[in-house]
C-alpha cells in the first residue's frame, strides 16, 4: 500500500491539503436506477465506462450511447456546469465516471457524440499508445478540467518517457493528475511515480488492476506498463491552481532521449485498439 495508490475504484475528492484540485467520482447504475448529481462549485463530465445512460440537466435531456467497455471505442459524454443539478439514469446496467474540478459559471451544459471525440496515436514501437481526447486542453472547452483516455496494447509502455507538470513555468503547467485503470482480460499493469525534487518525496511502484487509482500530486510519472497479453486503459483527470488551461510537461532528462528513437519505428499495428475491443 502507498498513500497515493488506492485499489478498487475509490472516489477522489480534494481535501484542500495534500490533494487540492482534481476529482473523480463513479456511479454504478442498476437497470432503471437514477443517480442525482448536484455540481455545486465544480464543473464535471458524465463519461460512460460501460453501458448507456440518459442525462437530464436543468431542463435538457440527452441520451449517451455509451459502449460495451472502455476497450470498445470512445463514448458519448456530456458537460455539467457548476451550480447545476443532473439526473443520470440507465435502462440497463451501466457504470459512469464523473471527473470534476472547482470552477465558476460561464460554460453551458453540452453533449458530445462518440464520433466527434478526437483520437490520436502517440509514440512508436513498444511505446505506441492511443489517446482519446475527451476534454483535452485546446480541445473541448472546460474552465479548468482536462480529461483524456489512454489505451496501451499488451506488452507496451505508455506515459513514457517519464515526465512531470508540477510547477508553473514556460515549460510546465502545474497540474495534479489522477490515473484510473482498467485491464482487459482480468490482468494487471504497473505504474511508476518518483520524486523530481528531494524536498518533495514520492515513491510509487504499483501493480494496478481494473478499478485501481494512482494519484500524481507531483514528480516524474511513468511508465504505465501493460503486461503482455493484457491491454491497459487509464482515464487521466488533470486540474491545477493556475488560470491557464494547458498541458505543458517536461521529460525526465535521464530518459528524454527515448523520444528520438520513435522516428525510425512504426506505430504498433494493433492500434487503434477500439477496432477489436477486448482481444481475449
Amino acid at each position: 500500500m502507498n498513500e497515493w495508490f488506492f485499489p478498487g475504484g475509490t472516489s477522489v475528492v480534494p481535501d484542500g491539503r495534500t490533494w487540492r484540485h482534481a476529482g473523480l467520482r463513479f456511479a454504478q447504475l442498476a437497470p432503471g436506477e437514477r443517480h442525482r448529481v448536484a455540481t455545486g462549485g465544480v464543473e464535471s463530465l458524465v463519461l460512460p465506462l460501460a453501458g448507456a445512460v440518459t442525462v437530464e440537466c436543468d431542463g435538457e435531456r440527452v441520451a449517451l450511447t455509451g459502449r460495451e467497455s472502455v476497450f470498445h471505442g470512445p463514448s458519448d459524454f456530456c458537460y455539467l456546469p457548476p451550480d447545476s443539478t443532473a439526473t443520470v439514469s440507465a435502462a440497463e446496467k451501466a457504470r459512469v465516471a464523473l471527473p470534476f474540478t472547482a470552477a465558476g459559471p460561464g460554460l453551458p451544459f453540452r453533449h458530445v457524440k462518440a464520433a466527434d471525440v478526437e483520437m490520436e496515436l502517440r509514440g512508436a514501437g513498444a511505446c505506441s499508445r492511443q489517446v482519446n481526447n475527451i476534454a483535452a486542453a485546446g480541445g473541448f472547452a472546460c474552465q479548468r478540467l482536462i480529461v483524456v483516455e489512454v489505451l496501451t496494447p499488451g506488452g507496451n509502455w505508455s506515459s513514457y518517457p517519464p515526465h512531470k507538470h508540477d510547477e508553473h513555468s514556460e515549460h510546465e503547467t502545474e497540474l495534479e493528475e489522477i490515473y484510473y485503470f482498467e485491464v482487459a482480460g482480468g490482468g494487471a499493469g504497473y505504474q511508476r511515480v518518483y520524486a523530481a525534487d528531494p524536498a518533495r518525496p514520492i515513491d510509487v511502484l504499483a501493480e494496478v488492476r481494473s478499478g485501481d487509482v494512482v494519484l500524481v500530486p507531483h514528480g516524474w510519472h511513468g511508465p504505465s506498463i501493460a503486461a503482455p497479453g493484457y491491454d491497459l486503459y487509464y482515464l487521466n483527470v488533470m486540474a491545477g491552481p493556475g488560470p491557464e488551461r494547458a498541458w505543458r510537461f517536461r521529460d525526465d532528462p535521464a530518459h528524454a532521449w527515448i523520444r528520438a528513437t520513435w522516428a525510425d519505428q512504426s506505430v504498433d499495428p494493433r492500434l487503434p485498439l477500439h477496432l477489436g475491443g477486448d482481444r481475449r
